[in-house]
């Protein structure tokens, strides 16, 4: 029997992360940057991580130009990104592109980018592309009435971020007000690929799991290679995986074809390694 008994919030990515679980395995949560080396190439990028085993979830990063959670190599390829023209909107492609294949879309943004296209435009057109949800990283609960309506209003999953720093009265707070999951970051300070995992985060995890069992807890920062994933997916309920995607795409564009074949190799280790993290 599924531990995830409120299916109502559980949205939609929230079911795709408790069948994993149900299937005795953490789910894979693969993220990259939208527009980087352009529109056209990471479109053709988030196709490839729902090829073969692929990834459960597929995060859609917005390339925004003040970011606070992006480390160095994803900063490096959203300034790239904006200076080639990539705007919001193309975020749907993406989300279409990614739906078609048939895995689940959602969206990585900073608040602002929403607020100025319009947070219930937003939403639907995120919905009507097939996006499943939104991650918010600097965008708090009791900051988010619009955003908690509109994602309401158009079916939306509310994915907002814990940390090792969060209260208990601040991650209770969270986890009400999420639908889908809860992003814990397991580091203090920005993303990047690292040698070694988190030790916050088996605590964080288990903090967030106290403060509200019905969702599931996807851990994120730092998880660069099959190793590291089977770790975290020793104790968490989705592996989110970033930077380490994002430097197969080294070419810049140069050798699409090669890229594309080192990221779908690196997303069939790392879904191997979330398969046999609780084997």
């Amino acid at each position: 029997m599924s531990r995830f008994a409120d299916v109502d919030r559980l949205g939609i990515s929230g079911k795709v992360l408790a069948a994993a679980v149900d299937e005795g395995r953490a789910a894979l949560v693969a993220y990259l940057p939208l527009g980087y080396p352009s529109v056209d190439d990471s479109v053709a990028a988030f196709r490839a991580l729902t090829d073969g085993v692929g990834a459960d979830v597929v995060e859609i990063g917005v390339p925004y130009s003040d970011p606070v959670l992006d480390g160095e190599v994803i900063q490096h390829a959203t300034t790239k990104a904006l200076r080639r023209g990539v705007r919001v909107r193309d975020a749907f492609l993406a989300a279409e592109a990614v739906a078609s294949g048939g895995r689940t879309p959602v969206v990585m943004t900073y608040w602002n980018l929403v607020e100025q296209y319009g947070a219930d435009r937003f939403a639907r057109d995120l919905a009507a592309a097939g996006g499943a949800g939104v991650v918010t990283p600097d965008l708090t609960p009791d900051q988010a009435d619009e955003w908690i309506a509109a994602s309401d209003a158009h079916g939306l999953d509310r994915i907002f971020l814990v940390a090792p720093s969060s209260s208990e009265e601040r991650l209770a707070m969270t986890m009400r007000a999420c639908r889908g999951w809860v992003y814990a970051t397991s580091v203090m300070g920005v993303t990047g690929t690292r040698t070694q995992t988190s030790d916050a985060a088996p605590v964080i995890v288990d903090r967030a799991r106290r403060a509200d069992p019905s969702l599931p807890v996807g851990v994120g920062l730092g998880v660069s290679n099959a190793d590291q994933a089977a770790e975290v997916a020793a104790y968490a309920d989705a592996v989110i995986v970033g930077s380490a995607l994002l430097k197969c795409l080294a070419s810049d564009g140069a050798d699409m074809p090669g890229d594309l074949d080192r990221l779908r190799g690196l997303v069939d280790k790392l879904a191997e390694g979330v398969r046999r993290g609780r084997g």
